[in-house]
């Protein structure tokens, strides 16, 4: 029998932890989500993670938490330590769609390379945009993007349309476009391999 989990994630990863959830039909699975924008205030994220952990703290078996440091520094840790939770390997979500091998090797070819998965793709506007603040002030587009080389677009949907928007949002940031299709079977053998884990 499966034991109760709590499944903390951020809001960009949502619509596809739903889909997974649904199809494996782990009804021993909640999910909580922490709005995305807080991937623009990852200095943010350590409290928000640790209201959400002290929120659920008791009423669930086992939490997980569907972040990587998410450029926390560490303090993401330092919070997960102390509820005695875990997370996903890695610096970056990203791995999560990847596999961390993969990810590596799509980083190390060029350092200099901005991230966007379908849910960034679809709301670039504004989580992008607006979130940085382009819409009013387009000049600092060049202080925010003037370091990176490429768009890496890590699609887990085969959408034309989305693909379509993502390489026009590279065009925008005037980087190099690249397109590496993850699909959701990593998501899945990650959080299987966990469940098991649990149980054993």
């Amino acid at each position: 029998m499966h034991k109760k989990v709590l499944l903390i994630s951020c809001g960009a990863l949502a619509r596809e932890l739903v889909q997974i959830v649904r199809l494996n039909e782990w009804r021993h699975v909640k999910i909580q989500c922490l709005p995305p924008e807080l991937h623009n205030q990852p200095d943010k994220l350590p409290s928000a993670v640790h209201a959400l952990l002290e929120e659920n703290n008791g009423l669930f078996e086992h939490v997980f938490v569907a972040y990587g440091d998410c450029g926390t520094g560490g303090k993401l840790d330092a919070v997960l330590q102390e509820f005695g939770v875990e997370r996903l390997p890695g610096v970056h979500c990203y791995e999560f769609f990847t596999g961390s091998a993969s990810f590596r090797g799509i980083a190390e070819a060029e350092a200099g390379s901005y991230y966007l998965t379908d849910f960034l793709a679809r709301h670039f506007e504004r989580i992008v945009i607006q979130g940085l603040g382009l819409d009013k002030r387009p000049e600092l587009k060049d202080l925010y993007f003037g370091n990176y080389r490429r768009l890496v677009f890590l699609s887990q949907t085969d959408d034309s349309q989305l693909l379509a928007r993502a390489k026009a949002h590279a065009a925008y940031l005037g980087l190099q476009f690249e397109h590496h299709h993850t699909g959701l079977d990593q998501v899945v053998d990650q959080l299987q391999e966990q469940f098991v884990r649990w149980q054993n």
